[in-house]
């Protein structure tokens, strides 16, 4: 899903590691339709009402994805539970195909590359055409989006500047009093913006708190948790070199970017 999520937590953790898995057909079918961008689908369960997402609604869905070789890149029901993202922040193909779908419906979708990651995707994520199972569980109005920092592109004389080029600043201390380390799985609430003030994810409108491990994010994300402890909220202003470099890959955000991180729980230390 190009971004985020073309972050969420999507586009922060890498797609998780290729296993082979039973697949589904990787031809399209001539019983398929073929939508004029190219995207081909097919329903495999009908939908248990009428109710159909808009392009900018909060969606919850359990899905699979296979590369046109076959091969299973990513499956939410192994990692127990759903997702949920807002329509216009996953690539184009997902965009188009979910807003087609019923709640309760399942759908499989054939997307070519130019719908997906492009011939150039970002870090983790997976090349050329692509296959996904998608089933509908629920639509939820996105949350009004955090007020964009009025000190975005200017850190306050208090913030602290880190080794590594990054500023933080402490919004809310914590009450607990261990930090997480490079392994921990962490629970965090989040907000990103660009150096436009432009919101480039939130889990906060999603409602949906991420849990993650600590190597899995950008290294200023992992630079920053590290200083929190449980209960804090602090403003990371990220370099480029510590978020997605100097010429991100496709669908990830350009240049430096702000967040305001939420350290919910430290899951396993």
């Amino acid at each position: 899903m190009k971004n985020c999520i073309k972050l969420t937590s999507l586009c922060l953790l890498l797609l998780s590691t290729a296993v082979m898995a039973e697949t589904p057909v990787l031809k399209v079918p001539e019983s398929a339709e073929v939508t004029a961008s190219g995207l081909a689908h097919q329903i495999i369960k009908p939908g248990t009402s009428d109710t159909k997402p808009g392009p900018t609604d909060m969606v919850v869905v359990h899905y699979a994805g296979w590369t046109s070789n076959g091969k299973k890149f990513d499956d939410s029901r192994k990692r127990g539970q759903p997702v949920t993202f807002p329509l216009d922040r996953v690539i184009k193909g997902w965009t188009e195909g979910v807003q087609l779908m019923a709640v309760g419906e399942k759908r499989r979708f054939w997307i070519p590359q130019d719908l997906a990651y492009g011939d150039t995707p970002r870090l983790g994520a997976p090349r050329g055409d692509l296959i996904f199972d998608i089933e509908l569980l629920a639509i939820k109005k996105p949350q009004p989006a955090p007020t964009v920092p009025d000190n975005l592109n200017a850190p306050p004389k208090e913030a602290t500047l880190d080794p590594s080029g990054m500023v933080t600043l402490v919004l809310q201390k914590g009450t607990g009093e261990v930090n997480p380390k490079d392994t921990s799985v962490v629970k965090v609430h989040y907000t990103g913006w660009d150096s436009n003030g432009t919101v480039i994810d939130s889990s906060v409108v999603r409602d949906e708190p991420l849990i993650a491990p600590l190597n899995r994010f950008i290294r200023g994300w992992t630079i920053g948790l590290k200083l929190m402890t449980v209960g804090e909220k602090r403003r990371l202003w990220i370099p480029p070199k510590l978020a997605y470099g100097a010429n991100p890959p496709n669908g990830a955000p350009v240049g430096p970017l702000v967040f305001d991180i939420e350290l919910i729980e430290i899951v396993n230390l």
